[in-house]
């Protein structure tokens, strides 16, 4: 008995050798992708251990005195963090709510354009803000709303008084609700599109011979074939509910903007970076990816009873 299962499993090393030599160079081109998750994603998982000490910079993680759980009472007795909380919470749903629809809109229209030089141009247009750093996006956000900006200055023809937007805190989510979606939807309809080019044209055909029109077309077949796609979008967005990104909110956000606009990766910086606090916002970090995997988890099996889902 001992034998034969050796020999399968020599077998099975054997055919597994057999298809890395064949494949070698597909495997090779994974490599990077693999390094990148072990050095930047796997290897500082050691380093949550901080939350649960007073961490000191010059005695590092294996000399610094253990707390416990301290740095996460203090956490959830300190006031401010809980105005963080409620900043990151209501800007990642505002973004969810009218973000993530955004890129699967956009897809469904490039998908009706059929003049193709039409269609690829304007492909392109939306594509570039992407590759626009949040600092020149930053800059053009506060050239437009500025007091001599173009919005104040369209507002001024009407006989207006112009607004400083950017000091504002009931403008402040907007803006970054829109900014958001300005930079990132023609990138996000990428993998939409990709989507719907899979769909077999079969089954439009055979709607057009059923006399239905392009609604009908979008709302009985594109719609029900991209589902398990916006799926797995979504699932993907609920794991990252609590990481807006740190680049979009510190160069939009003010001084004056600060009670709706500092969000936890921002307070992270301050606190950690600048003061030196690195066990607190490393607990703070542990918190935040607890709750993304608690809400990815929980979102996949709500999923799973559609039979879809990424496990």
């Amino acid at each position: 008995m001992k034998a034969n299962v050796l020999i399968k499993k020599k077998s099975l090393i054997r055919m597994y050798l057999e298809n890395i030599k064949k494949n070698w160079m597909l495997y090779v081109m994974i490599v990077p992708g693999i390094l990148y998750y072990i050095i930047f994603k796997y290897i500082p998982l050691f380093g949550s251990a901080i939350a649960f000490q007073d961490y000191q910079i010059f005695k590092g993680i294996f000399g610094s005195p253990w707390v416990g759980l301290e740095n996460f009472k203090f956490i959830f007795s300190y006031q401010d963090f809980f105005q963080v909380l409620r900043n990151t919470v209501m800007i990642a749903f505002y973004q969810l709510i009218f973000g993530f629809p955004a890129p699967i809109i956009l897809a469904l229209l490039f998908n009706e354009i059929r003049l193709m030089f039409f269609k690829r141009t304007v492909q392109s247009l939306f594509y570039l803000p992407h590759f626009l750093s949040w600092v020149v996006v930053g800059g053009i956000v506060f050239e437009l709303l500025a007091a001599e900006g173009i919005i104040n200055a369209i507002r001024e023809l009407f006989g207006a008084a112009p607004i400083l937007f950017m000091q504002e805190e009931g403008y402040f989510r907007t803006i970054v609700v829109i900014s958001g979606i300005w930079k990132g939807v023609g990138w996000g309809t990428i993998i939409y599109l990709a989507a719907i080019t899979g769909i077999n044209p079969n089954l439009y055909e055979a709607a057009v011979i059923d006399g239905a029109n392009r609604w009908k077309q979008i709302r009985y077949i594109t719609l029900p074939l991209l589902f398990p796609t916006i799926l797995i979008m979504f699932l993907l967005n609920i794991g990252n509910f609590l990481e807006l990104g740190f680049d979009q909110i510190f160069n939009l956000l003010t001084p004056m903007t600060y009670s709706v606009g500092d969000i936890i990766e921002t307070y992270v910086y301050r606190a950690g970076v600048l003061q030196g606090q690195f066990s607190l916002t490393t607990a703070i970090g542990l918190f935040q990816s607890v709750v993304g995997f608690i809400l990815l988890w929980v979102f996949n099996r709500l999923a799973r009873k559609s039979e879809q889902g990424l496990w």
